[in-house]
Order: C-alpha cells, then sequence, then structure tokens
C-alpha cells in the first residue's frame, strides 16, 4: 500500500495530483505533449504505474485534467486582479499582461497544442475554457465602449483580434528583462489597437464626444 502523504487521503490524493501536473507541465516544456506517455508521467511525478492509472486511466483524460487545472487557477487569478481596478482601459492592460505571462512562464497548455491528440468530447471541453477567457476579455471591451474610453466596434471582430494578438506570440524561455519588454509592447500595440488613448500621465483618456 503506498505511503499516504497529507493529513488525509484527500490531501494525500491532491498532492498527488499536483505533483503529477508539475511533472506533465515540466516534459511538456522539454518535449511538447505530444511526445509524451502516461508511463513517462508517472515516473517524473514517482508515481507507481497503476497508482497513475488510478488518478488518470488514460492520457487525454490527464491532458484535459491538467489544462481544466491550470486554467481554472488563471481565471480566478485574473479575475482578482480585475476586481482590484476600476478603468476598463486599466483592466485590458492587466487582461494583457497577465495573459503574456502565464503562457510565457508556466507551460499551459494553448487549445491549438491540445487539440490533436484530443476526441471531440475533449476538444469541448478545452474550447469551454477558452469561451470563458474570451468573455472575460469582451466585457472587458464592452465597459471600455460603454463608458467612452474605447470606439464603437464590432466585439464580434475585436475579441478574436486581441486573443491572436496575446495568444500568438511565444515568450517561453525569455529572461525576466526581456520578457518584461516584450509584454509592455505588447500591451501599447493593443490600447493603441482598440483605440484607447493615454494622457501625459499614462492615465487613460476618455474619447472626445462626436
Amino acid at each position: 500500500m503506498p505511503k499516504i502523504v497529507g493529513a488525509s487521503l484527500a490531501e494525500h490524493r491532491e498532492q498527488t495530483r499536483e505533483r503529477i501536473f508539475a511533472a506533465l507541465s515540466r516534459l511538456a516544456g522539454e518535449r511538447g505533449y505530444d511526445a509524451l506517455t502516461l508511463a513517462e508521467v508517472a515516473a517524473a511525478a514517482e508515481v507507481g504505474r497503476t497508482a497513475m492509472y488510478n488518478y488518470f486511466p488514460d492520457k487525454e483524460s490527464l491532458l484535459l485534467a491538467f489544462a481544466e487545472h491550470e486554467t481554472g487557477g488563471y481565471l480566478r487569478e485574473l479575475t482578482a486582479a480585475l476586481a482590484e481596478l476600476d478603468n476598463p482601459v486599466d483592466k485590458l492592460a492587466t487582461y494583457v499582461r497577465l495573459h503574456i505571462r502565464v503562457f510565457a512562464t508556466r507551460h499551459m497548455p494553448p487549445s491549438s497544442a491540445l487539440r490533436p491528440l484530443l476526441s471531440e468530447q475533449g476538444r469541448s471541453r478545452v474550447l469551454d475554457h477558452v469561451t470563458e477567457l474570451e468573455a472575460t476579455l469582451r466585457r472587458v471591451l464592452a465597459a471600455g465602449m460603454a463608458k467612452g474610453y474605447l470606439p464603437e466596434a464590432d466585439l464580434d471582430a475585436l475579441v478574436p483580434l486581441v486573443t491572436a494578438c496575446v495568444s500568438g506570440r511565444s515568450l517561453a524561455g525569455l529572461a525576466e528583462s526581456a520578457l518584461a519588454e516584450a509584454t509592455e509592447q505588447t500591451v501599447a500595440f493593443v490600447l493603441r489597437g482598440v483605440g484607447a488613448r493615454l494622457g501625459p500621465d499614462g492615465k487613460p483618456r476618455k474619447l472626445p464626444r462626436r
């Protein structure tokens, strides 16, 4: 019987899941998701092969659980960060900064990397999380337009454009200074692209009324 780590069986299972996810993230950063096997992840996490199947019966279930774990944590972090801000332009800048940093430093699986490895049902579950992120971005942009900080635009067209901009850059592995510079360049580009205006003090300004 495997040694129980943690104060309870539930805590032990949660700690084991965290070890498995950490091992998957590390290996995926080195080799990509498609080349990994369940046995390799189990070995890296120091989990017995039989025990591994008790947590994840196959590779798809592991990838889906990992994606949901990482995306769920990111959404909670993003929601908390946005709740501290009042101005929608500041919210948009924070959205861009956090999105870039998370995907550059945590090896979060982009939907494009997982899609070829999943069944149709699995792809649908991953898409649900992408939809949640896009809905958050849509709300931020809509608030900017409603409050006069952004010009009116078609959100159905604008949301994918901003998403492509912040998700399309591969910044993993950059030194902190280079990552910070690239992030701020992207923030400035997105704000210009959506029509935001900043004053000399760097604070958002409302657009002139027509």
